[in-house]
């Protein structure tokens, strides 16, 4: 089985997602079901369709997150020891050497990533660049708009 790094937070919101999937969404998509077949003909009823559309999604994403939980490595930035460099978890000061442009990023798992809060993914370019990576170093990666230069300002485990 393969085991999926998860940060601790990471793991929390998608705990949070499941209960709220669980309690919340799944007996509310019951219910508009029920309401949908008591009025009668499903076979042109479109809350009903609309209804078990969303029961199915619902369904979905339990199952991924069920599985996403059990394969799951919790690690916690805070507590790891890596001597500075940079690894799963941490979050990292860069500067974009041709732009002049500082940016922060926090290296987590592909269900984690979202780019507008600063979470990329452990299997981007730029994060596999920066692995093992020091304050100081410069990072040199394909990116898709072509060669990219950065120099690692703060490596933080937090």
């Amino acid at each position: 089985m393969n085991q999926i790094p998860i940060t601790r937070n990471g793991a929390e919101l998608l705990k949070a997602e499941l209960k709220q999937l669980k309690s919340v969404d799944r007996p509310e998509v019951v219910e508009a079901i029920a309401e949908a077949r008591a009025q009668g003909d499903l076979s042109e009823n479109a809350e009903y369709d609309a209804a078990k559309e969303r029961q199915g999604f619902i369904e979905g994403r339990l199952a991924q997150i069920e599985a996403i939980l059990s394969q799951a490595v919790i690690i916690d930035p805070v507590s790891l020891s890596a001597d500075g460099k940079c690894v799963f978890g941490v979050t990292v000061e860069i500067e974009d050497l041709d732009e002049e442009k500082n940016s922060t990023y926090q290296i987590v798992g592909d269900d984690e990533a979202n780019i507008k809060l600063g979470k990329i993914s452990i299997n981007s370019p730029l994060a596999k660049a920066m692995i093992g990576k020091e304050e100081g170093d410069v990072v040199d990666f394909e990116s898709p708009g072509g060669l990219k230069n950065y120099e690692i300002i703060k490596v933080s485990y937090i």
